[in-house]
């Protein structure tokens, strides 16, 4: 099971936050299938890849530690693919998020790190 994870944290009001994740996450293929208000699951739309390989999305939001206009989010990407190359499709999936979240514009990336 390929798996990779990455936390950010963002200044945006939380009136707007979990519309602009909601986008986000639309831009790169995946729908929302579940969500709290501290967290949030979204999967990748069939069609492009085989079963095993489409990719869950975990989102855990701590709004708790950080002032009002800052959200901490950590970012669980997932599929059943086995990792069997550096360049799998579930590590692109992970970039693709990634660079969605760090370029997003309506939002101002504070902190930023994945493994």
């Amino acid at each position: 099971m390929a798996r990779y994870t990455s936390l950010h944290t963002v200044a945006v009001s939380i009136d707007r936050f979990r519309q602009l994740l909601t986008d986000i996450l639309g831009s790169c293929s995946l729908d929302v299938i579940y969500a709290s208000d501290d967290y949030l699951v979204a999967r990748e739309l069939p069609g492009q890849v085989s079963y095993s390989k489409l990719v869950t999305v975990e989102v855990l939001i701590d709004q708790t530690a950080t002032p009002e206009t800052e959200v901490r989010m950590n970012f669980v990407v997932k599929n059943e693919e086995l990792p069997l190359k550096n360049n799998n499709h579930c590590r692109q999936m992970f970039n693709q998020v990634n660079q969605a979240v760090a370029e997003n514009r309506q939002w101002h990336l504070i902190e930023s790190a994945a493994s």
